[in-house]
């Protein structure tokens, strides 16, 4: 291994490997996140499913993903990791996300339906299945948040002052894929045509949950890549800033939430992943009935969105670091979502509009993480980025915990799920209006460097 690390080191290739280590556990949880998201039309009729689930149900499980980390998880977390380092909190939270996963596969198999657990459960809960699938999901989400926020802080400690923009995009592309991957095969896998049994509605889960365990292995690979590099200098943070790290206080929030460019970000971040994440766990029963298309040629339509940032993404994120303007290729980005979601809205019911909007919107989805993300090493310090990148999932996760329970409700009481679409153009009305208002700070505070390249000046 020593050896290997300092060829690796020479040839300039181990931050590569760590990026690669880093990006494929966030596949596989994007994958796990994402097993509903193609077949949650069957949810319209419960009769027809054996989880009994309805649209409002699904939407209630969709919002278990965000309940701890809105609850206090996400910040106590965060602040934990600017103390214990990225090996200790992602290691823990890495194999709380697996825990998670495991509890919901368990949940939705017949093997707990037919369990004295669900019989027990059964006395306290109209439907145990979901109630328990809730409790995996929370679980599930907190580990994934903080993992992702884990990656977030180990890449910007391998990459701050090189590639940081490309480094984040490409661990985004890898990291979607897994959604991409999950949107194509998850109808593939289940049979749609008439009742749908357990064994069905558990097949996509078993599967994820055999990607993350094996996720856990390649983030063992990158703990021990990692401590070497800092035993033998190699990551880009020096000793000093390493023991920063055990200086953070908790008043360090203060500073964090007080600095109005990151508040900015944050308003930036909850609007515009509500209008695409939101949105992608309702697609297919919006797009199928707008647009008259089956629940494959939707599966496909709504796969578009991960795969375009697969491409996308890395090359947005290396035009950041090439030219900057990242303030302005945020507000690009929004208005990208926000055309999207008009076209779905009000184009003709013909598919091609479909493909139109959702590539655009994959897009848009490209173009705003690829600039945003890079900008909170920018204005927080080294040893805050882990509070901050926390702070900013938190907000996000606020967005997603309400905004699946209000489109379930939207689409169980209007005669077409269409009508959820209304919402999402007011949430991309309102990531533009944040996006200006950011890119304007920029313009009044060049010192920041929000809009310059990498490398500064």
């Amino acid at each position: 291994m020593s050896r290997l690390l300092k060829t690796l080191k020479d040839t300039g290739a181990i931050r590569w490997v760590a990026l690669l280590c880093l990006a494929l556990p966030m596949f596989a949880s994007y994958f796990f996140d994402d097993i509903f998201s193609t077949i949650n039309q069957e949810f319209e009729d419960p009769s027809m499913v054996a989880l009994g689930w309805s649209m409002t149900d699904y939407g209630f499980y969709r919002s278990a993903y965000s309940l701890l980390c809105i609850f206090g998880g996400l910040i106590v977390c965060g602040m934990l990791l600017d103390r214990w380092g990225v090996r200790l909190t992602g290691s823990i939270f890495v194999g709380l996300m697996v825990g998670g996963a495991a509890l919901i596969t368990y949940a939705i198999s017949e093997s707990f339906a037919g369990s004295r657990l669900c019989t027990w459960l059964s006395g306290v809960f109209a439907k145990p299945s979901l109630s328990l699938a809730y409790a995996g999901c929370a679980m599930f989400g907190l580990g994934s948040e903080i993992a992702g926020v884990t990656v977030n802080r180990a890449i910007a400690k391998w990459f701050k002052g090189r590639e940081i923009a490309f480094a984040m995009g490409l661990q985004l592309a890898l990291a979607r894929l897994g959604t991409a991957v999950a949107l194509i095969v998850v109808p593939r896998i289940v049979a749609l045509d008439g009742y749908i049994p357990f064994s069905e509605t558990s097949r996509p889960a078993v599967v994820g949950l055999a990607l993350l365990l094996f996720a856990l292995l390649l983030w063992a690979l990158f703990v021990l890549m990692d401590y070497g590099a800092d035993r033998r200098g190699m990551s880009k943070v020096p000793a000093a800033a390493a023991s920063s790290e055990d200086r953070f206080r908790f008043r360090d929030v203060i500073k964090v939430i007080t600095n109005r460019h990151f508040l900015l970000i944050s308003l930036l971040c909850v609007f515009f992943y509500c209008c695409v994440v939101s949105f992608r766990k309702f697609a297919t029963a919006i797009l199928m009935p707008r647009f008259g298309i089956d629940s494959d040629v939707a599966s496909v339509m709504v796969a578009m969105i991960p795969f375009f940032t697969l491409v996308f993404a890395p090359l947005f994120g290396a035009v950041v670091d090439k030219v900057g303007r990242g303030t302005k290729i945020m507000i690009l980005g929004s208005a990208m979502i926000l055309f999207s979601h008009l076209t779905v809205a009000f184009a003709p019911g013909v598919p091609a509009f479909g493909f139109i909007a959702i590539g655009v919107l994959g897009l848009g989805y490209s173009l705003v993480p690829a600039a945003m993300w890079p900008s909170i090493p920018k204005i927080i310090a080294d040893n805050k980025l882990g509070t901050a990148f926390s702070l900013v999932y938190w907000v996000q996760n606020i967005g997603l915990f309400t905004v699946p329970i209000v489109v379930g409700h939207i689409i169980d009481r209007a005669s077409s799920p269409v009508a959820a679409e209304y919402f999402f153009i007011g949430l991309a009305v309102c990531a533009i209006v944040v996006a200006v208002l950011l890119s304007r700070s920029s313009d009044r505070h060049p010192e920041l460097g929000l809009d310059e390249k990498a490398g500064g000046r």
